[in-house]
């Protein structure tokens, strides 16, 4: 790399990553004590601290986590982030609130970088690298995910396209193996996104080869086809857990998949935190608020109406449209074909995530659009009206977050448990469905790293629901069947959540079947007692 081009994607890069922490303050500001307030925070820190704690004590078993004990491969009820457990892995020791802010930030502000390099090579234009990459950084779709960090790891998804494209212009092999990287390590990072894009890729592919290629077909054909095997084997190793726990907990069902699925007005829709466009009065839409921005929408729009469509265009067209279509679930046309041939989509509930592909295509086409405009412009107004387009979208994807305080140091009660004679832990009282006691109970098992019967994921284990059921009757003698199968050796008891009566006859029938009562301890939100069972 020439000093040239370095210094152009250093200041690339450090202007994505100005306007991500601008656009996310809060979270830049109280780095290393707040973060969204959502139980997927908890979910996010355990996840990353557990890939580093059994790389390093047990890497074959990194899948069979602590959680929902006895269960096996209790890691892959929900997605494992592998990419972001290795890439955070060497700063477990550091504060886990501000990893987990890193972690999401970072990735969103090299996407705005990969979609740059992309878009760049595409139009020729760097300001409609900029326009697309802001759009791609900072949309509501960010924010309405800003707790689920694998859903901003987005950067494969630009880079894969334009592997692609390099692919198509000289047929080379190190393109046609990007490609297929690209892809693997979108899979690695988050699983709904790498079987999206290995979708979107393929029909992209099958397009461009025919109306947007200089390379011979059958060199750019085998190249690519040797990087997607490539992929398809990563993917298939990463997949077995996940199919053992297919197996127990099988298709989504369609009810919650009609759930999760767009609706075409969805796209109109945006977070209710949103400084223009929010309306509290709309709460309920979950994951399906969906509105890329009017400025980013106008700029596409003038990309394909000003001018005859390039191939390239039509074909990015083309890929947003189904992208679009997918996203409506059993709404659409293509889901229901695609989840037939493709057994993968029937293992995921949420297909409005298919918007930030949307998103990426509009994007794209907006910098063709933003490409067309100042192609005859002089230098300065195109810096005029980048800069007016760059502006008029931060102040379209202001958004205020909530934001809430999260433990960053072992608890006293946790520390106690940690230089205790190894053992089972049960949490009570446990939440239904595994909300937030429970995602908070995965979290704190951080610092002990004992086996925990609660436990929270994007799926559950029969046993654990079964399991949920019996202890609400605590301290019924159903529970207490439940805590003895399990092998429950050590019970925390949250004191707060129970009427007084109930802790006093908690605190007999505990004395009555054996327990130790070892005192009561900070627990980091709220006092907690701990027992030693019998």
């Amino acid at each position: 790399m020439t000093r040239r081009a370095f210094v152009t994607w250093a200041g690339v890069t450090l202007f994505f990553l100005t306007l991500t922490a601008a656009m996310a303050w809060p979270m830049v500001r109280h780095m290393d004590s707040q973060a969204p307030q959502h139980q997927d925070v908890y979910f996010n820190m355990w996840r990353l601290r557990w890939f580093a704690h059994a790389s390093t004590t047990s890497p074959a078993h990194v899948f069979d986590a602590n959680i929902f004990y006895p269960e096996k491969d209790t890691l892959a009820y929900s997605d494992a982030m592998l990419v972001e457990g290795l890439v955070a892995a060497p700063f477990a020791a550091l504060n886990p609130v501000a990893v987990q802010n890193v972690m999401i930030l970072l990735p969103m502000a090299l996407s705005g970088v990969a979609l740059f390099a992309l878009c760049r090579y595409l139009t020729g234009s760097p300001g409609a690298g900029l326009v697309a990459g802001v759009a791609f950084t900072l949309a509501p779709f960010r924010f309405e995910h800003i707790m689920h960090m694998e859903l901003q790891w987005t950067i494969w998804m630009p880079l894969a396209f334009l592997a692609l494209h390099r692919l198509c212009d000289t047929g080379r092999w190190r393109h046609g193996l990007s490609v297929g990287l690209c892809l693997a390590l979108q899979m690695l990072s988050c699983i709904y996104y790498g079987i999206f894009l290995g979708t979107l890729l393929v029909a992209g592919a099958a397009m461009m080869f025919f109306v947007d290629r200089r390379a011979a077909l059958k060199p750019a054909v085998t190249r690519l086809a040797a990087g997607l095997a490539i992929a398809l084997v990563i993917a298939a190793v990463y997949a077995r857990p996940f199919q053992r726990v297919h197996a127990i907990v099988g298709d989504r069902p369609i009810e919650e998949v009609h759930t999760y699925s767009a609706q075409p007005s969805n796209y109109t829709n945006v977070l209710e935190g949103n400084w223009l466009y929010g309306n509290p009065g709309r709460p309920g839409l979950g994951e399906r608020r969906l509105f890329p921005g009017a400025i980013v929408t106008l700029a596409a729009i003038v990309g394909l109406l000003l001018r005859r469509p390039s191939a390239r265009v039509i074909v990015y067209l083309l890929l947003l449209v189904l992208a679009f279509d997918l996203s409506l679930g059993y709404s659409g046309i293509s889901y229901p074909i695609v989840s037939r041939l493709v057994p993968p989509y029937r293992g995921l509930r949420a297909l409005a995530r298919l918007g930030v592909f949307v998103l990426l295509f509009l994007s794209i086409l907006a910098a063709y659009g933003y490409a067309f405009v100042v192609e005859t412009v002089r230098p300065a107004l195109r810096i005029g009206l980048c800069t007016v387009l760059i502006g008029g979208m931060l102040v379209e994807y202001a958004t205020t977050l909530q934001m809430a305080e999260f433990v960053t140091a072992s608890p006293p009660i946790y520390r106690v448990l940690a230089h205790s004679p190894r053992g089972v832990v049960a949490e009570v009282p446990m939440a239904e469905g595994g909300q937030t006691s429970d995602a908070r109970a995965a979290y704190l098992s951080t610092f002990h790293w004992y086996p925990l019967v609660n436990g929270y994921s994007g799926n559950f284990p029969g046993s654990y629901l079964a399991r949920i059921e019996r202890m609400q009757e605590f301290p019924g003698e159903r529970a207490f069947r439940q805590l003895r199968h399990d092998g429950v050796r050590y019970l925390i008891v949250h004191e707060k959540s129970y009427t007084a009566s109930r802790i006093d006859t908690i605190r007999a029938a505990l004395a009555e079947a054996g327990a130790a009562d070892l005192g009561e301890f900070d627990a980091g939100e709220d006092k907690a007692r701990l027992y030693r069972l019998r």
